[in-house]
């Protein structure tokens, strides 16, 4: 794990004990901290050792040196931010943590990537061309891989950390060597002031660089643009990416459709500032394997190709999705972000017949009705026997739900999962 000497003799205060909540308090206990911990689950409770069990909404927090929060906790309206305020207590993330602990670690660098959509295929991007150079490497942050945990890189290693909005609310003094902004779309906006809130945090990513640090932002859409034109002032240190026509992009079979295209070109862009040789990244570009339910292909079926997008949580992310296959039997629906299906509408050519499910599945199906032949599937098991019923060889059956998936699902993955068993279950 990562621990900083400079943590001894504090006392920190830590809640949310999820995967990134346990690693920050063994961290911190390793460095000598005295850590008061707390989640509100009492299997996440039993799970500490090393800690003082209580909650810091419940305790005197005066004297504590911080209150480490799970990037799930709302700071916008949870009461223990205000009261961490009233105290003086920084409220921090484990990246900041991490951070801190960074002037300790064999020389190396850091890469940051957030974005909308995209975070966590360039990050897995990245770090497989890095380790197909033969450059030690480490994922961590949002993709799931708290960093924490990580054993420490030896010298010239890079860290590759996917940090989403949240993340970068808790962070104040990350000084990433190269960071990246893919794109911004409205979301999570019920944490913010609004959708210009939002850009912000993500904006705040470049503001923690040193000037001299890279800096490659998307310039598909108008806010990362403006966020561009602000950091004109940094010349060769800026890297704007705006992709065409991706000539070699059928090279790389986990990296098709138009989002793949701009995640690619960011990639690119960060191996050249990290050195890596221009045939090394296109080995690794070439032999990247993707990640699950993202543009996964699950099985082919007479011909027919079944892929797994689940991780397509909003129109926006379920618009590449679209415009990547021709002749598309579609399975949308769950709990939605939004009230519409504008960002999908331009590639509603590419779709052969609809399939809605869950909660959004009427709503969404009154929206198609007009546009495209549409079906009331109800359920996924069912959307995904009716769509191969359908299907001809040559067509691709997508799950691109363009929702949330709590209203029958764990989480994403548990509905990428059900997709893929539903797919092998078939005749």
């Amino acid at each position: 794990m990562i621990t900083n000497p400079a943590w001894r003799g504090k006392r920190f205060a830590v809640l949310g004990l999820a995967r990134s909540g346990i690693a920050t308090v063994r961290a911190l206990v390793a460095s000598g901290t005295s850590v008061t911990a707390w989640d509100a689950k009492e299997e996440a409770r039993a799970a500490v050792s090393g800690a003082e069990i209580a909650n810091p909404e419940a305790i005197d927090l005066t004297g504590f040196d911080g209150l480490v929060v799970s990037p799930g906790v709302p700071i916008n309206r949870h009461p223990v931010a205000a009261k961490a305020r009233a105290a003086g207590v920084p409220i921090v993330g484990d990246i900041e943590l991490f951070a801190q602990a960074r002037a300790g670690l064999p020389a190396h660098k850091v890469v940051g990537i957030t974005g909308t959509n995209g975070k966590s295929t360039t990050t897995a991007l990245i770090h497989h061309i890095l380790e197909t150079a033969g450059i030690p490497a480490r994922l961590g942050g949002n993709i799931g891989k708290p960093i924490l945990g990580e054993e420490p890189l030896p010298e010239g290693g890079v860290y590759v950390l996917e940090l989403s909005s949240y993340q970068i609310d808790l962070t104040f003094t990350l000084d990433c060597d190269v960071a990246i902004l893919l794109n911004i779309t409205p979301d999570h906006l019920d944490r913010y002031d609004g959708f210009a809130g939002y850009a912000a945090s993500k904006a705040r990513l470049f503001a923690m660089q040193s000037s001299n640090h890279a800096a490659i932002i998307g310039i598909v859409d108008a806010a990362s643009a403006e966020i561009a034109h602000g950091l004109s002032a940094r010349g060769e240190h800026l890297t704007k990416v705006a992709p065409g026509t991706c000539m070699v992009q059928s090279a790389w079979p986990a990296l098709q459709g138009p989002h793949n295209a701009q995640n690619a070109l960011a990639a690119i862009a960060a191996c050249r500032v990290l050195g890596v040789k221009e045939a090394l990244i296109d080995r690794g570009l070439e032999s990247f394997k993707g990640l699950p339910h993202r543009m996964e292909l699950v099985g082919t079926r007479g011909g027919v190709a079944f892929v797994n997008d689940s991780k397509a949580t909003n129109p926006d992310s379920t618009a590449p999705a679209l415009a990547a296959f021709d002749h598309i039997h579609w399975i949308l629906g769950g709990q939605a972000k939004s009230d519409d299906l504008d960002a999908c509408a331009p590639h509603f050519g590419h779709i052969v017949r609809a399939y809605t499910i869950g909660e959004a599945g009427p709503r969404f199906a009154a929206l198609l009705a007009d546009r495209l032949p549409v079906e009331q599937s109800g359920t996924l098991g069912a959307a995904v026997i009716s769509a191969a019923r359908n299907a001809a060889s040559g067509e691709t059956v997508l799950l691109s739900p363009a929702c949330a998936s709590f209203d029958q699902f764990r989480d994403f993955e548990d509905r990428g999962e059900a997709f893929r068993k539903a797919v092998e279950a078939l005749a």
